[in-house]
Order: C-alpha cells, then sequence, then structure tokens
C-alpha cells in the first residue's frame, strides 16, 4: 500500500506505507516512534508532506463554493498534518542530535519550506477569500478564536504580501528561498565551527582550578574525539565560556576565549561571514519589497513592541544605566587584579575569573560551595516538578516506555490537579558535539481541540555531563536555566485553544519568554528551594546562610550581564534596521559589529556582547532577527507581573491558578497588551525591571 502525495497539483510523490511518518504515531499523545524512525525516512516524508500540502491549500484557493469561515480557515487550520508531523520531530532531532545525513537534509528542505509558505501567503485566489471573510466578519458574527483567527490571518497574509504584484511576489519568494537556504547552512556551520573551535589542552598545568569533576569530563571529551591523554574543552553558544570562571592559568583563559570569540571567523568552510552579509541583505530587500523602511519595522508589525521605535524608546532608558553600571564592576575586578599583584589590564578573559574573587570577596560564596546542593535529577523533580504542582497542582509520572532519540533524555506524563493527564514531557539536558548550544524548549506535538491533540514537550540544555559514575552537579544559572525552559513547556501545556495557529507559545517573540522568565523566580522561593536544594552527599537541606550568600551574590555582576544582553539586543537592530543599500554597502562585518556598538554606548572591551553577529544563532536562523529585544522586554512584563504576586501572597495556588488563566492558557488568542494589563491591572512599567536589576528609575 502507497500514501500519495503530491508534487504539484496533478503530480504525484510516492510515500511507502512502511515510513512512520505516514500516519498519525499509535503511541501515547502520538508521541514520535524513534524506535522506528530512521535517517532516511525524514526525506521522503517531508516532501510527500509539502506536496500534500500544496494539493489541500489548492483545493482551499480553487473552491467554486463562496469562502466561509469553515472551508477556508478551519481548512487552512487542517491543511499539513502530515508535514507538520514529520517536520516537528526533524527539528526536535536535527537541533539535539544532528548527523550529516540531517545536516544536508536541512539546507536542501528550507527553500522548499519557504516555497511552500510562499505558496500560501502569496497565493491570490486564496487571499481573496481570506480578505472576504475579513471584510465581513461584523455580518458572520465571528467572535472569540474565530474573530481572532481571521483577523490574524489576514494580517499576516498582509505582511507576507500578498498584495504584491505577480512580478514582485515572484522576486520575494526567490528571496525567501535563498535565505531559507542561508539561514540553514548558517546553523549547521555553527556547530560545526562550534565543534571546530574546542580547545584541546595538553599540558594539565593550564587546568588549574578546574574541578576534577571537569578535568574527569574533559578528558573523556577528549577520548571520545581519540585525543588519549589531554583535555578537550568545548565551546558553548555564548562568547564566555564557564570554564574560565575558574582556570587560573591567564594564557589558557586567552586561547580559551578567543577561541568562542573566532569560532566562526576562521576563514573556513564554517566561516559564517559571508553568509550573515548576505542574509541580512536579502532582509533589507524584502522588507522594501513589502512597503516597509528595513527589516525591523517589518517584523514587529504584529509584535507585542509594533515599532523599532518603541524597542529604541526601551532601551534608551536601560542601556546608560547598564553600560555605567558595568564599568563600575570594572573597576571593582581592575582594583581586585591589582591587589593580588597581577600587572595586567582587565580584559574579557579575566573578567569571569576574578569576578568570582570580588563575589567571594564582597559576598563570601564560593561556587564549589554551592554545586553539590544542585544535583541535576533532584533539581528537576524536586525544584522545577515542584514549583509547578504548588503553584499549578501538576504531578508526573516517569514513562520509561516512550522512545527517544537518545539514551539521556527523560521522559514524564504529566497530570492536571483533577488527575487527568495533559501531555508529555520530555528533557534532554546534556552537551553534545552533535547538539547546537543554548537552551530551548518546542513541540514535537501541539494542542489543538480541533485536531484532537495534546501537548508533547521537549526542553533541551547544554549542561556538562558527569564523568561515568558521578552526579550530575550543576550551578545556579544551570538551575536557573531548567526552571526558564519549563516556563516555555508550562506556557504549551496549559495550552486551550481550538486552532494551532493560536495554541500555546503561538505567540509574539516578545511576549513568548514572559512565561519563561517569570518560572524563574520560584527557583529560589524558600518552599521550593528547601525542597531541592540538598546536598548531594550527606543530605543537608541548604542552610539559610547561604541562601541568603546566593541572593546576595545574585545581584552581583548583573552590569555585565545586562550589558552584554543589551548589546546583543541592540546589535541585532542594528543589522535589522538597516535599508537595502545599508545593508549592501557592509564588506567587514567585524567593522560594522564595532561601529553599531559604539553608536549605541556599547563597544566596552572588557564587557563583550553575549553573542558576536557570526554566531549570533537567535537571530540568523532561530526567528530572533529584529526580536532579541525580547528577552529584556519580557524581562519588564515577568518583574511586573511577578510584583502582583508579593502583592498578594506569593507562590499559592490561588496565584496560580490566576496566572494560568489569565496568561499561561490563553495562547494568541487576545491583544498581548490587554492581556498583560488585564492581569496586572496597568499597562507594562519598567520600574519593577529597574528596581530588580539595582538601576535608577528613568526620569
Amino acid at each position: 500500500m502507497l500514501l500519495i502525495g503530491l508534487n504539484s497539483v496533478g503530480q504525484q510523490a510516492n510515500l511507502p506505507a512502511t515510513n512512520p511518518f505516514g500516519i498519525a504515531s499509535t503511541l501515547p499523545y502520538q508521541a514520535p516512534p524513534f524506535n522506528k524512525i530512521r535517517n532516511e525516512d525524514y526525506r521522503p516524508a517531508m516532501e510527500a508532506g509539502i506536496a500534500r500540502q500544496l494539493n489541500e491549500i489548492a483545493q482551499i484557493a480553487d473552491n467554486p463554493a463562496p469562502p466561509t469561515f469553515e472551508n477556508t480557515f478551519v481548512a487552512l487550520e487542517k491543511s499539513g498534518q502530515l508535514l507538520t508531523r514529520v517536520n516537528n520531530v526533524f527539528n526536535m532531532v536535527v537541533d539535539a542530535n544532528n548527523n550529516d545525513v540531517l545536516k544536508k537534509l536541512k539546507e536542501d528542505i528550507a527553500p522548499k519550506l519557504a516555497g511552500l509558505q510562499d505558496a500560501i501567503y502569496l497565493n491570490t485566489k486564496l487571499f481573496h477569500r481570506v480578505e472576504r471573510i475579513y471584510n465581513d466578519r461584523k455580518k458572520l458574527k465571528l467572535a472569540g478564536e474565530s474573530l481572532r483567527l481571521t483577523e490574524y490571518y489576514y494580517e499576516e497574509f498582509i505582511l507576507a504580501g500578498a498584495r504584491l504584484s505577480e512580478t514582485d511576489k515572484a522576486l520575494l519568494k526567490k528571496l525567501n528561498g535563498e535565505e531559507a537556504a542561508l539561514s540553514a547552512k548558517f546553523s549547521n556551520q555553527l556547530q560545526g565551527a562550534a565543534k571546530d573551535a574546542a580547545v584541546v589542552i595538553s599540558n594539565a598545568a593550564e587546568l588549574k582550578g578546574l574541578s576534577q569533576t571537569e578535568i574527569n569530563n574533559f578528558a573523556e571529551n577528549a577520548k571520545a574525539r581519540g585525543l588519549t591523554g589531554k583535555w578537550l574543552i568545548p565551546i558553548r553558544n555564548t562568547t564566555q565560556q564557564p570554564p574560565l570562571q575558574s582556570m587560573d592559568d591567564r594564557n589558557a583563559r586567552q586561547k580559551l576565549f578567543m577561541a568562542s570569540w573566532t569560532r566562526a571567523e576562521r576563514n573556513d568552510s564554517n566561516d559564517t561571514r559571508m553568509v550573515i552579509t548576505r542574509i541580512a541583505n536579502i532582509r533589507a530587500q524584502k522588507a522594501k519589497l513589502v512597503g516597509f523602511p528595513n527589516y525591523a519595522t517589518w517584523k514587529l508589525k504584529d509584535q507585542m513592541a509594533k515599532d523599532p521605535a518603541t524597542v529604541d524608546q526601551f532601551f534608551a532608558k536601560l542601556a546608560p544605566a547598564v553600560a555605567a553600571k558595568a564599568k563600575l564592576e570594572a573597576a571593582d575586578i581592575q582594583a581586585m587584579i591589582n591587589a593580588r599583584k597581577s600587572d595586567f589590564k582587565l580584559m574579557p578573559w579575566d573578567w569571569d575569573h576574578y569576578a568570582e574573587f570580588v563575589r567571594k570577596a564582597k559576598y563570601d560564596l564560593d561556587e564549589s560551595e554551592v554545586k553539590p546542593y544542585f544535583e541535576l535529577n533532584r533539581v528537576l523533580e524536586k525544584g522545577v516538578f515542584y514549583a509547578a504542582s504548588q503553584l499549578y497542582g501538576l504531578s508526573f509520572k516517569e514513562r520509561k516506555d516512550i522512545p527517544v532519540y537518545h539514551q539521556d533524555i527523560r521522559v514524564f506524563e504529566v497530570f492536571d490537579a483533577n488527575g487527568k493527564a495533559i501531555g508529555l514531557f520530555y528533557g534532554d539536558y546534556f552537551k553534545r558535539d552533535n547538539k547546537s548550544g543554548g537552551a530551548w524548549m518546542s513541540n514535537a506535538v501541539g494542542q489543538s481541540y480541533l485536531m484532537g491533540t495534546k501537548p508533547v514537550i521537549y526542553n533541551v540544555c547544554n549542561f556538562t555531563k558527569p564523568a561515568p559514575g558521578e552526579p550530575a552537579l550543576i550551578s545556579f544559572d544551570d538551575v536557573t536555566t531548567m526552571f526558564h525552559e519549563f516556563g516555555h513547556a508550562l506556557h504549551g501545556f496549559f495550552a486551550s485553544q481550538r486552532y494551532p495557529l493560536l495554541s500555546g507559545t503561538n505567540v509574539a517573540r516578545d511576549f513568548v519568554e514572559f512565561p519563561s522568565q517569570f518560572n524563574e523566580h520560584w527557583a529560589l522561593d524558600p518552599k521550593v528551594l528547601n525542597n531541592y536544594a540538598v546536598h548531594y552527599k550527606t543530605g543537608e537541606v541548604i542552610s539559610q546562610t547561604l541562601i541568603n550568600k546566593i541572593k546576595k551574590a545574585g545581584s552581583f555582576n548583573r552590569g555585565y550581564a545586562l550589558t552584554e544582553a543589551v548589546a546583543a539586543a541592540l546589535l541585532d537592530m542594528q543589522w535589522h534596521k538597516l535599508s537595502p543599500s545599508g545593508a549592501a554597502a557592509i564588506k567587514d562585518v567585524d567593522v560594522f559589529e564595532k561601529q553599531s556598538l559604539q553608536a549605541v554606548g556599547l563597544d566596552i572591551t572588557e564587557v563583550p556582547p553575549r553573542y558576536r553577529s557570526s554566531y549570533f544563532l537567535h537571530i540568523w536562523s532561530n526567528g530572533y532577527a529584529a526580536g532579541y529585544y525580547a528577552y529584556q522586554w519580557t524581562k519588564m512584563l515577568e518583574e511586573d507581573a511577578y510584583s502582583w504576586f508579593k502583592e498578594h501572597g506569593g507562590l499559592t495556588r490561588v496565584n496560580g491558578q490566576r496566572f494560568r488563566d489569565m496568561i499561561l492558557s490563553r495562547g494568541n488568542t487576545i491583544d498581548y497588551n490587554t492581556m498583560f494589563k488585564d492581569f496586572r491591572g496597568h499597562a507594562p512599567d519598567i520600574k519593577a525591571l529597574q528596581e530588580d536589576q539595582g538601576l535608577p528609575a528613568s526620569k
């Protein structure tokens, strides 16, 4: 038996019945059958999925019946089920457990997926149906999700270029395809660049200051690459690297930092600079084509902030204060360097190392003193899950019968307060060479009442895997990351929408980080912290003295952390506020980067941006183009929302239920500003953010 797909109308592409993506998975929640999926299954399933959806779109557009909400919008929502099924799983694996076959497919399929989007949003006949229903929405008495879906589709069609001439549509399609291919290439290059930039240490003296656990782990890394008797330090996605905090050898620190800083600028096959300049050029051209002065203006139209001017005003209240704070911290660190009889000027590879001395001097906090209380599995079950139970009534049961794509992954079934199962959660926490850097959440299966599906959600991180037989001890920053990513998961699990397009985390970039950053607060809540922060050897609960140190130390180095993040956000905006001529004029990525940071007063040698242009995965491949500001914007939202919790008794089931009902379960069903104001009682206010970060209030 064959399942039939279509390459284009009238052309068939056959998908063998043995392909595991041909029908919905029979596993609980339609979880991916990783025990049956092979590398070679993805390509035919994706190609058949694209073909099938092209046919479905053609049937909607060519329908001789007058357009109705059901035969147009509901039909659109039901289209593409095969492609959604395979693409969700492919995205899950290609970023977390990549290989050469998947890398090649990612680059090959990206322009085809972009072409499919064009076939939908640039389809003139389809747009006429969408527009007619939109214009008649009051007469049709559309309300609730139906009205929102109608208005949202119409806006997305307009922004995608539905009103362009056929000539301009053809050009836009060409640019979309090229950008998609380049973004996929960038992602693959960056994985390769990080792998190749890993620092090989031959002299044990260069490892002085690192814990024995870290040294053992780096030895295992080297052994895996056939470098027995050496140590290999992997490169994380950010500019600064975790071992820099402990490494005593300054030359070794500089070597590690520079490996990170230049990872994608080595004039080799993984050098990304030509790719990103072309992507920036394409985006500027596309924006002009659809009637906008630059890409940022175009892309912010459907965001909470609405326009670049609002973002600029927001950062105008932050940038000068965070830069000043970072410079004060730099002076403290330089004084520490001098006090330790070291005759050199503070450089970025020195910051974390000597900041740790300042932290110890000011707050008497040693990171090695803290880590034994944060064993990964206990943090997950007794911390992250426990907070969710206290706020929302959730419970979790591990499932060992669900197949996974890597042995490190744990799977849990999630139950609501009434005992009803609501979905599956996958946790993939350890760094691998074939895993993209950073941390993220996404859905393998999305929630939709229309489709009858419940969420299957995964969190992926890049924590250091312990050597065999040793516990997975993590830093408090890593703890915070776990709470953060599970905040995204909660947003997905509490989705309660009929239509897939509006469900769960399918919200604006400058809103989607709000629930995740909000969830970070519970990591230090006394009730939660005392439940998970237990010494892995002694069983001793973390002392109040150490808790106080962690809290006090949390205010330390905030100038640096904010400055590197704000610098990255403003760098993103500078790239995406370029006109076509401005983008075409860029000949040197590094010069543009330096000039951009100088323009906003954040070209501070000691404090490099969190991501350099050449390895800024968020903006060149992960959908955050002109949107990295969202992390600070949503920081404003979550601090303001957390202020409401503090005013109303903190961590309680009543408060959690209110947040769930008014924020986490709403998806993209109402205007974001309205949603926030309904919960908080007023429009977003930056004061809580400034207070939390120790910044002076803006005037």
